[in-house]
């Protein structure tokens, strides 16, 4: 049993927590997702909605915010961690894969406790460590890296779908503006450039009150639906202003990953999930302030490796489509580089199981 821990306050490192649970289960491997949040009393969850909202609203409170991030699992009672290691050790977990640093206190505890036999998987979305990575981490503990600014690289990656990109000449010229699962950034003030533009812009806003009727298709996740919740993807829909919203939840993958395969650009903060979305697309990606170091380094990485660019460079360019299709292209020659994480799994499940039969 393979144990994927994330954590719903960045659905840059939920999602794609999802999306290997969902490859693992296509390869028949048992999984489980654990959501910290979940272990959490109501009062930090009311603290981390209030944040989302003011984050959203304020970039650059969000941006001064991030430098004070707290430690979750100091919060975790008595009793949830009982419950917590008491449903692991029933489930007899083998393999812990971590999306958030925040994890790594509570798995250590479980090691030490309950079971020193457990592998441990530490999973970078980003290119570079975020806030809740730690700077050292136990020898028994590996580092994966989706990305890496150090190398240069995509070391490994999970396969958002099977599918193969659209190609360019079936895309409409659309552009997907959004702000990661917080609705963080500068995505607004770019609408009125890519509009003007000649670009028909998609909007994914995080309340009703970012919806306007001003032309722009708007979409949003079901703002009542949070990730600890439910191991489901975000329910997502189109919304029309005065009209009720029908959210819908993909099996295999998040909505959003669907309106953005059909476009020419992303244009968002250059968040890990941003990429990864990018990556498996093959939709270059329009990138905005970032939101911290790390996130530059992401944006610096992906400019590096030919698929983004920032929204000033493209501008300058008079937001010429040809600059997207030559992104594009070095998407389509770089897929299949990066090993695929889901596959590296269930290789080593397999070969545990014919240990355990031996």
């Amino acid at each position: 049993m393979i144990e994927i821990l994330t954590s719903g306050v960045a659905l840059g490192v939920h999602v794609p927590g999802l999306l290997l649970a969902a490859r693992l289960r296509a390869r028949a491997v048992p999984v489980g997702v654990s959501v910290l949040e979940r272990l959490l009393p109501d009062d930090k969850l009311a603290v981390t909605g209030r944040m989302k909202q003011a984050f959203h609203r304020d970039f650059r409170l969000a941006r001064t915010g991030r430098r004070v991030a707290s430690q979750p699992a100091d919060a975790i009672s008595e009793a949830a961690f009982d419950k917590l290691f008491t449903s692991w050790r029933n489930r007899k977990v083998e393999h812990f894969v971590m999306f958030s640093g925040f994890w790594l206190p509570v798995v250590i505890r479980y090691r030490e406790t309950v079971d020193a036999t457990v592998r441990i998987d530490l999973c970078r979305v980003d290119s570079a460590d975020s806030p809740s990575f730690p700077g050292h981490t136990p020898d028994y503990v590996r580092r994966i890296a989706l990305a890496d600014a150090e190398t240069g690289t995509l070391p490994y990656s999970i396969p958002v779908t099977g599918q193969p990109p659209m190609v360019w000449a079936d895309r409409e010229p659309r552009v997907l503006a959004h702000g990661g699962g917080w609705g963080m950034g500068t995505y607004r003030d770019a609408v009125g450039d890519l509009t003007s533009a000649g670009f028909a812009v998609d909007v994914v806003a995080y309340e009703a009150a970012d919806v306007t009727d001003d032309g722009v298709r708007y979409f949003m996740i079901d703002p009542d639906w949070h990730p600890w919740l439910d191991d489901g993807f975000p329910p997502f829909g189109r919304v029309c202003p005065g009209e009720p919203v029908s959210y819908r939840r993909g099996t295999d993958h998040h909505g959003s990953f669907d309106l953005l395969s059909t476009g020419m650009a992303s244009v968002s903060k250059p968040g890990g999930g941003t990429l990864l979305d990018s990556y498996w697309s093959a939709t270059p990606a329009v990138l905005l302030t970032p939101f911290g170091p790390h996130e530059q380094w992401n944006a610096d990485l992906w400019e590096s490796l030919g698929f983004g660019i920032s929204l000033d460079r493209w501008r300058a360019t008079g937001f010429a489509a040809g600059v997207l299709e030559s992104l594009h292209n070095n998407l389509l020659a770089a897929r299949g580089r990066a090993t695929d994480y889901a596959a590296l799994l269930a290789s080593l499940a397999s070969a545990r199981d014919r240990m355990h039969s031996a």
